[in-house]
């Protein structure tokens, strides 16, 4: 990596990394929730739905959370699955189904009635030794909120062990585990220096052309290498540049070629 990226991405940071450049995103409607339990409710279901393009997702996490005013878990309080079938009958989202969304919606109503909260879940596994990486967290919240076997496949809940990258997950942990002017926070028990980088092919080809990883694919070991990279640059906060570097490329894609005409390799290019 080049010697000045730390300095050049701080810098992004320190003149980017700011609420007024959040929208149209579906993190802004969690800002809705000072309820923490409501927010964590809320991020699971806009970053599951945080694929495709902006504006269709910032339409269908409308549409379920205006269904679940004015609180997500008031509403999940022992709903049971008729009535979620009949409020949320007619939706879906690209290859998301009703069923699917049903499902991860039960799944969150057994979490917090089980651990009091999503974050109890992913604290609870994370407590019984040390880790370096909240991946084994991850694991038991998605294996909480899934049903009991035999398991379907579920397009909202990927498994971390069969090697997705899990994009829409750790999106979910940057924006509880992190506080800043950007991510609303509220896991403030759990370090941010053990979350992934929310890899998708966008931010893959940005860190490959910034040396981050010779990997072409989008997946967890892609993920890991360039968290790793992301970890040397700041080892408590490795996904801080996270926000910063995936928006430029929708709002000020000239900084983002200088970025990387600065700082890319050509072993990269």
């Amino acid at each position: 990596m080049h010697p000045d990226l730390k300095e050049i991405l701080e810098d992004l940071y320190i003149r980017y990394n700011r609420r007024e450049y959040v929208h149209p995103d579906p993190l802004e409607f969690l800002y809705r929730y000072d309820n923490p339990l409501d927010r964590e409710i809320a991020g699971l279901i806009a970053s599951s739905l945080a694929y495709g393009r902006v504006a269709q997702i910032c339409c269908s996490v409308a549409a379920l959370l205006d269904r679940m005013d004015p609180s997500p878990a008031e509403f999940l309080d022992g709903v049971t699955e008729e009535t979620l079938f009949r409020v949320f009958g007619n939706f879906k989202h690209r290859f998301t189904t009703c069923r699917e969304l049903v499902e991860m919606l039960l799944g969150i109503q057994r979490v917090v009635a089980r651990y009091g909260s999503l974050h109890a879940c992913v604290a609870e596994r994370l407590q019984e030794r040390e880790h370096s990486t909240i991946l084994p967290g991850l694991s038991a919240l998605v294996d909480a909120l899934l049903p009991a076997p035999p398991l379907c496949t579920n397009s909202l809940l990927p498994l971390p062990e069969r090697g997705s990258a899990c994009k829409r997950l750790h999106l979910f942990l940057r924006w509880m585990v992190r506080s800043d002017d950007v991510d609303p926070g509220g896991w403030n028990d759990i370090p941010a220096a053990l979350l992934f980088i929310p890899l998708d092919t966008h931010m893959q080809r940005i860190c490959r052309a910034l040396g981050m990883t010779a990997r072409r694919q989008a997946d967890m070991k892609t993920a890991e290498e360039v968290t790793a990279a992301f970890r040397r640059l700041n080892p408590e906060d490795p996904v801080r540049y996270d926000f910063v570097l995936t928006r430029l490329g929708m709002w000020d894609r000239e900084t983002l070629k200088l970025l990387i005409n600065t700082c890319g390799t050509e072993e990269a290019a």
